[in-house]
């Protein structure tokens, strides 16, 4: 055997329910789930039920697995799907009426499509996409690592109790989901900060002590998370940003003074094996594997990857009302006016295709890293799961043929991270630098002049449940709720997706809307939390406490302790 990968697919949608519906709200979960969770699930199924054993690693967020199992989802996706399928149906009677012929055909597909997902949906996972994924990997067929609880940017937090409170709220979700604790887990971002004496960026605060995300990690018996291929093998991706943007240049720069590299003669870090992180010699260092850029540009690029082929159904165009596509990538540099319709018939062949290209692409790759090192080597390759099935419509089909191809190859394996962790651990420990898998390689996506102001209202809402959660040895239940609500409005104002919708100017409206609802209840429950020590609440405060947990009803079990240091 000259090496093994493993697919990491990570899959996260932000808090929406109880918050919009269309264009931005719990459309995205439906999306997701209609077009990614359950034809992937229908995927690896499938595959077993042709006698093979797909290996891969899935992330599902803490957040996600939240919204999945409400009962509040359970019906927004049945009304999604009945309204999709009722669009469908009247496009399959319109194009019927004009004699459009090829059209017809297309809308057909998506009627059959859509009630499919809903039989699935009902019948085959009944309701339950978590206990799917769940059964998958009590049968060792997939692992599921966790994440913060909402997708929090942990580099940039202010406080230890919040990336405590992030990462411990995100481990007891797993528990609670999937009967054991995680092994892995997916760094929001993949974004990591060692150990140095750090200050928020714009914010008045002297420069302070701070651990490395490792050692939190490592508090908590993580084995091991996932960086990009930068902070491993460069160190300073970090591209124009530093000079366009003082807070990022000022950060940089303190980290540069503070960082210290591992100084190894003849020591080059390659990608394609693991190794142990560790800030603190006091902790026990934390394994962790890195993102191989070649498989990663393959199917990331929309330009001159796969998901590019210009017979794959394309993404951006749709037709209205009913949202449904009918048309091919054709060229992914023309404008939308000049795509062709799409032909099925012509995309099972392209998968295979590019499937075989793929299972080439790590053979290479694997075999000459085995002809130097004269070991197996390991390519993890990570990507947001929503890429498959839903950016790119045929992707889960990509999948597929992937694992069927791979079962004739001998040379190489997929297999899971935490099993290839267990037969292969490193004793090689070095020191990462900060970073993360965006745009320039650092903070700038999520800290810049468009977001700082988000950045202001997080440390400070910080700094207060800091004080309200230290302020009393002993609480009575109404301002334990009180804190408990408190603690999920900043976990939900902590979500890293707020800053990136605004930097993106996806959904930019909605982004800032939802971050200032957060704030402005945090503000709320925290007067509430002050007036209980000179009077009880009122009614109508009791019935806006009420209103908090029933809007953001996530994390129901959530524990206080979770926010603070272990003993």
């Amino acid at each position: 055997m000259q090496g093994h990968f493993s697919f990491v697919l990570h899959s996260h949608i932000p808090y929406v329910l109880s918050h919009g519906r269309w264009p931005h709200g719990t459309d995205w979960l439906s999306e997701a789930c209609a077009e990614t969770y359950i034809p992937l699930l229908n995927t690896i199924n499938q595959l077993i039920e042709e006698g093979l054993r797909p290996r891969l690693t899935i992330g599902l967020t803490p957040v996600l697995c939240e919204q999945l199992v409400s009962a509040n989802f359970r019906d927004e996706f049945n009304a999604y799907l009945k309204l999709k399928i009722k669009a469908a149906e009247a496009d399959c009677a319109e194009f019927a009426k004009y004699g459009d012929d090829q059209y017809l055909k297309i809308a057909q597909i998506w009627c059959d499509f859509y009630k499919k997902v809903w039989e699935d949906f009902n019948h085959r996972y009944l309701q339950d996409i978590v206990t799917a994924f769940k059964e998958l990997q009590d049968s060792g067929y997939i692992e599921i690592i966790t994440s913060a609880a909402t997708h929090g940017y942990l580099p940039l937090l202010k406080e230890e109790l919040s990336i405590q409170g992030q990462i411990r709220t995100g481990i007891e979700s797993y528990r609670k989901y999937f009967g054991k604790a995680p092994k892995g887990i997916w760094l929001p971002e993949c974004a990591y900060r060692p150990r140095y004496l750090w200050q928020p960026p714009d914010y008045p605060s002297p420069p302070y002590e701070r651990p490395g995300i490792d050692e939190f990690l490592s508090d908590e018996g993580i084995e091991y998370f996932i960086v990009d291929s930068h902070l491993l093998t460069g160190g300073k991706a970090i591209g124009v940003y530093l000079s366009r943007f003082d807070a990022l240049k000022r950060l940089w720069q303190q980290f540069e003074k503070e960082f210290e590299p591992t100084e190894e003669k003849d020591f080059k870090p390659i990608p394609y094996e693991p190794y142990l992180v560790g800030s603190n010699p006091k902790k026990k260092p934390v394994a962790f594997f890195t993102r191989d850029p070649k498989t990663a540009l393959q199917v990331w690029s929309g330009e001159w990857g796969y998901p590019g082929d210009g017979w794959y159904l394309d993404f951006h165009k749709k037709r209205f009302p009913g949202g449904l596509r009918y048309w091919r990538v054709t060229d992914p540099k023309i404008d939308l006016g000049l795509k062709q319709i799409y032909e099925p018939n012509r995309t099972e062949e392209r998968a295979q295709s590019h499937a075989q290209h793929f299972i080439g692409l790590i053979k290479e790759t694997l075999n000459n890293y085995y002809n130097q090192h004269q070991k197996p080597g390991f390519l993890c390759i990570p990507y947001d799961a929503e890429l498959f099935g839903h950016w790119w419509f045929e992707g889960t089909r990509w999948l597929y043929y992937v694992f069927k191809f791979l079962a004739k190859e001998k040379a190489i394996g997929a297999t899971t991270c935490s099993n290839f962790l267990k037969d292969n651990y490193p004793s090689r420990v070095i020191a990462l630098p900060e970073g993360s898998w965006g745009e320039g390689g650092f903070h700038y996506i999520w800290l810049n002049e468009d977001t700082k102001w988000t950045w202001k209202i997080i440390y400070q809402a910080e700094e207060e449940f800091k004080k309200l959660l230290s302020g009393k040895e002993s609480f009575n239940s109404v301002y334990e709720r009180i804190l408990k609500q408190l603690a999920r409005e900043l976990l939900l104002l902590q979500a890293s997706d707020w800053q990136f919708l605004i930097s993106t100017w996806h959904a930019r409206d909605y982004a800032e809307q939802r971050f200032l609802e957060h704030s402005e209840k945090f503000e709320k429950l925290t007067s509430l939390a002050k007036k209980l020590d000179k009077a009880p609440l009122t009614p109508e405060e009791i019935n806006y406490l009420i209103d908090c947990e029933k809007s953001d009803a996530i994390f129901p079990d959530l524990d206080l302790s979770w926010f603070l240091p272990r003993t």
